[in-house]
């Protein structure tokens, strides 16, 4: 008998594609929930054959690779200038990373060069091994609810094994601060606006590839899309009907967390309004306003930036 919740997620950059980084329980541990493993993921091909009599011919099992899908708390990274616990998921992810000491550490997409992970998935003594993994991500924020980042990731297959569960060092993880109004901000078209929800998806494209002479999980395309859920004012105060026709954009920030080391800050220079559908929640109106994020210059349709 094995336990479900008894699980390890190593994960760490790799130096070169599909090369195994070696990552450890004590650098390379992930603190996850909401886990799901697909660990033979693929393509069934039936042979077809006829023959003078009935029945199943069995298939092959083509295309083999593993998917990872799981959550991470979003949250700052303790001090103010350091790389968060997850920052390999997010490179992982096509953004690139850059540390200002003492101050920050951004990321931003990317359109070549995407690097890719070792992932080690451990479920009480049976370990999983994916290399060259590739992803993408939703980031979620609700009032009441702690934001999170959920991970789709796709890799190559390697071993599975019995292996025992490694020590995981998770303390670079720090303590989520739920959404509310005085831990979050949001800023649309230049205003402060009230809102019941903003979800963010990068919206990269997955594709795994077996060639003749090449196998990998390759980045193929970005558009970053996502919802704001915000509450109804006079149209005089916020015409997103208008804004939708007239094809406007303007600026998206959303702050999340007062103190330094403790801070998320999603910054969209160009983002367009999609469709807005009318609802209502506790009887107030309130407006789903879809939202895509354009590129300015080029790679900066989003910048997370952890400080």
């Amino acid at each position: 008998m094995r336990k479900a919740r008894k699980l390890a997620i190593l994960a760490k950059i790799e130096t070169g594609y599909g090369t195994d980084s070696g990552p450890t329980g004590t650098a390379d541990a992930i603190l996850a929930t909401d886990v799901t493993l697909t660990p033979l993921a693929g393509e069934d091909v039936s042979r077809d054959l006829l023959l003078p009599t009935l029945g199943h011919q069995g298939i092959e099992l083509t295309a083999n690779h593993l998917r990872l899908d799981f959550a991470v708390e979003c949250a700052g990274a303790g001090a103010a200038g350091d790389v968060p616990a997850y920052g390999a998921l997010l490179r992982a992810c096509g953004l690139s990373e850059t540390v200002t000491a003492g101050v920050s550490a951004a990321y931003q997409p990317v359109s070549e060069g995407e690097e890719s992970l070792s992932l080690y998935f451990n479920q009480d003594g049976v370990r999983h091994v994916a290399l060259g993994c590739r992803g993408t991500f939703q980031l979620e924020f609700a009032p009441k609810q702690i934001p999170r980042f959920r991970f789709s990731f796709w890799g190559l297959l390697g071993t599975v094994t019995d292996e025992a569960l490694p020590a995981a060092t998770l303390s670079g993880f720090q303590a989520p601060r739920p959404v509310s109004s005085a831990m979050t901000s949001l800023s649309l078209f230049g205003a402060s606006r009230i809102a019941e929800s903003l979800a963010v998806d990068l919206g990269v494209e997955i594709v795994p590839r077996f060639l003749i002479g090449d196998e990998r999980i390759q980045l193929t395309g970005r558009q970053v899309t996502g919802t704001a859920v915000l509450e109804a004012k006079a149209m005089a105060a916020a015409d997103w009907f208008d804004a939708a026709l007239a094809k406007t954009t303007g600026a998206l920030s959303l702050i999340h967390g007062t103190a330094a080391g403790h801070t998320v800050e999603l910054t969209a220079p160009k983002v367009q309004i999609g469709r807005p559908s009318q609802g209502e929640t506790d009887r107030i109106v309130n407006y789903a306003v879809p939202l895509m994020f354009l590129a300015d210059t080029g790679d900066d349709e989003l910048v997370l930036t952890i400080r």
